[in-house]
């Protein structure tokens, strides 16, 4: 079975805030304590961090829903509630991040341990004890914590790696990069060896190293879906170069040589254009003079080509010394990507609301914000009620209630709550009261 996963989609919910509290301080010797509501806790944000350790999105199709831990809500005597603890989720270097329903790009993460915000989340609610002034010095309502963020998110690995490999279905490659690395792919004598991208460390001779990915093979039409290696294209679109292997042996090199850039060039501008070393592979199975008229004709083509032997290991140091004098000498591309990273990553705001008419006199009103004031909100308690009257009408709920013919003596449900609603002209405008 293959253990490799390149796509993804999952979904993510950052932690709702906590609910403040309404309370009283109650003391034998403290006349008139006051408000001592303590305010909600904040809900857990939502982190992506980059894991060196981690080659494939498996794991997202094992679990695909992330849901951070809400805040506590406030206490007795000012205690705030906690705040809940981040949720960190671990993706592989190279991870691109979409948000699906803006279609937009919110991170690219390409450096080990990078953290990114994904989803922050809600505020925790003040207590009553935040809303004491000189002049209102019992307040005797609270606020409701804010919302979580839910966003659904398309994960796209781009391995990252140093080099390329490319060339047609079984030209050599993946017995070169278990020559030169300690990469183990499979090896066999049938197109489509390799069905998934495999990477290999090759160490250098001053002590450093460098990644190549080897991916499946390419031929014609694959531009169009034929075969398996234009799927897996994008593993090679960070590298800093490409070495092409070409197979000796095939009926005719050069014209496989041309296919594979014509589908590169297919695939993107940037990997059609991108710096190539030609590897002849397998010159121990071709007639020595063949292999100098093969060399002659891609000598017309680049001024980089190395003729080898992978599976007897002919002619591969000097190609991997001029490899690593590349390897430092090109440097890593750089994408210029139309990254939006605070896309609704600190919008907790849903103050959007819908009216349902029940029946000739009576109205429902739904909405996160509006059931979230209600639900902090007692309806024996006039202070509470005319706050939540004051935030409705400045979000326009009577207004759009008005258009959709409510009256005096209506019935307006909001959440838990079963108000009446009137109009009183007495005051000189119309003042709605429930």
């Amino acid at each position: 079975m293959v253990k490799f996963l390149d796509k993804a989609k999952i979904r993510v919910i950052s932690g709702h805030g906590g609910n403040g509290m309404v309370a009283w301080r109650r003391e034998k010797y403290v006349d008139k304590g006051g408000p001592a509501g303590g305010d909600g806790g904040n809900g857990g944000d939502i982190y992506f961090i980059a894991d060196e350790n981690m080659s494939t999105l498996l794991d997202f199709k094992i679990k695909s829903v992330y849901k951070a831990d809400s805040g506590e809500n406030g206490g007795i005597k000012g205690m705030h509630g906690a705040c809940a603890k981040d949720t960190i989720i671990r993706v592989p270097l190279g991870t691109l991040v979409k948000d699906l329903k803006s279609g937009k790009i919110i991170a690219d993460i390409t450096k080990p341990e990078q953290k990114v915000l994904i989803a922050k989340g809600g505020r925790g609610g003040r207590g009553n004890a935040r809303f004491a002034t000189a002049r209102k010095k019992a307040p005797q309502f609270c606020e409701p914590g804010e919302p979580g963020i839910e966003r659904i998110l398309e994960l796209e690995l781009k391995l990252i790696a140093d080099v390329g490999l490319l060339g047609m279905p079984n030209a050599g490659k993946s017995t070169f990069i278990s020559v030169v690395s300690s990469a183990k792919p499979k090896i066999a004598d049938y197109p489509f060896t390799t069905l998934i991208p495999n990477l290999g460390v090759v160490k250098k001779s001053d002590g450093g190293a460098y990644v190549i990915a080897d991916i499946p093979g390419l031929i014609e039409g694959a531009s169009d879906g034929v075969g398996l290696g234009h799927e897996f294209l994008r593993h090679v679109e960070r590298c800093r170069f490409l070495v092409h292997i070409v197979d000796l042996t095939a009926e005719n090199p050069v014209n496989n040589y041309k296919i594979i850039n014509e589908e590169l060039r297919k695939h993107s501008e940037h990997l059609g254009c991108l710096y190539q070393i030609i590897v002849l592979n397998k010159v121990d199975a071709v007639d020595s003079d063949l292999v100098e008229k093969y060399k002659k004709e891609f000598l017309k083509l680049s001024d980089d080509v190395f003729v080898i032997s992978a599976i007897a290991k002919d002619g591969i140091d000097k190609l991997l010394y001029f490899m690593a004098k590349k390897v430092d000498e090109v440097p890593k591309p750089e994408f210029n990507l139309d990254i939006d990273e605070d896309l609704d990553a600190y919008n907790n705001d849903d103050s959007s609301f819908e009216i349902v008419k029940l029946g000739k006199d009576a109205y429902m009103i739904t909405g996160g914000k509006i059931n979230r004031l209600a639900k902090v909100t007692d309806i024996r308690n006039t202070e509470q009620v005319i706050r939540l009257q004051n935030i409705m009408k400045s979000m326009g709920v009577f207004d759009e209630m008005h258009r959709c013919g409510l009256k005096n003596g209506d019935t307006v449900l909001v959440g838990h709550l079963e108000l009446g609603y009137y109009d009183d002209e007495v005051w000189g405008e119309t003042d709605s009261k429930l």
